[in-house]
């Protein structure tokens, strides 16, 4: 794979990773989730191991991150700011 591209990926990778613990919001929280997943994904195809990939795809950036989603929007506050 080109190195260069390994290095753009491993700095998103980076990024994504400080801004998901960073992030008060937990539906920017579960969105960056991921596309960190998918990031990941991503490194995974590269390096060759596609089937580790394609679980990554299906479960990380997908069924993870929307049970996530969807656990956020059914949540309330209890109290107002």
């Amino acid at each position: 794979m080109i190195w260069q591209f390994d290095i753009i990926l491993l700095i998103f990778l980076v990024v994504t990773a400080v801004i998901s613990l960073r992030v008060k919001d937990l539906l920017a929280a579960s969105m960056v989730f991921g596309t960190y997943s998918f990031l990941i994904c991503l490194l995974w195809a590269g390096m060759g191991a596609v089937d580790v990939a394609f679980t990554e795809a299906t479960v990380g950036a997908g069924i993870s991150a929307v049970i996530l989603i969807a656990t956020v929007y059914n949540t309330r506050r209890d109290s107002s700011d």
